[in-house]
């Protein structure tokens, strides 16, 4: 029995971290596609940025 509730527990691990890493992955687009936004759409007059660091 304790194996069976071993393996169990690891696929429930392995699958949470699956969907964490493509969550992840989703968001790491979201961000790039608002940065490259950003970058295109600057003002045209000068070198302003339009993030602050």
């Amino acid at each position: 029995m304790v194996p069976l509730l071993l393996v169990l527990l690891l696929a429930l691990i392995l699958f949470g971290a699956g969907f964490a890493l493509k969550a992840l992955w989703w968001i790491a687009i979201v961000v790039l596609v608002v940065w490259l936004i950003g970058f295109v759409a600057r003002p045209r007059g000068g070198s302003a940025r339009w993030y602050r660091w």
